[in-house]
């Protein structure tokens, strides 16, 4: 078993939905961080999204609706882990382009030795 320690970064240049990170298929993850930032002094809101596959195709878990962030700050969205399981996606979705990016702290637990 390997501890794979991680991140992902997105700049939100759009306002269509944003895989930032999918749990590899051999793995699980401990979400420690989501660290939202507005750069544009404007402020904005963000969703975020667990999505879990199904046999059906996929149910989608609402983390954050419209969460604000106020103009040139930063939010730490997380105040407690988030454990996500083989092949979840976490998703984001800005309400406006060229406003937000984001930055998630992973520990990913491959099962597999290496």
């Amino acid at each position: 078993m390997a501890n794979i320690y991680k991140n992902a970064k997105h700049d939100f240049t759009g306002t269509g939905n944003v895989s930032v990170y999918t749990v590899p298929e051999n793995s699980r993850a401990i979400i420690k961080s989501i660290l939202i930032t507005d750069d544009s002094g404007s402020g904005d809101s963000v969703q975020v999204d667990l999505v879990t596959p199904t046999s059906a195709g996929s149910a989608v878990f609402n983390l954050f609706k419209a969460k604000s962030i106020t103009s040139n700050q930063s939010l730490q969205l997380l105040t407690e882990p988030l454990i996500m399981m083989e092949g979840e996606i976490l998703r984001m979705t800005a309400t406006t382009a060229d406003r937000l990016f984001a930055i998630v702290s992973i520990l990913e637990i491959n099962r597999e030795d290496l």
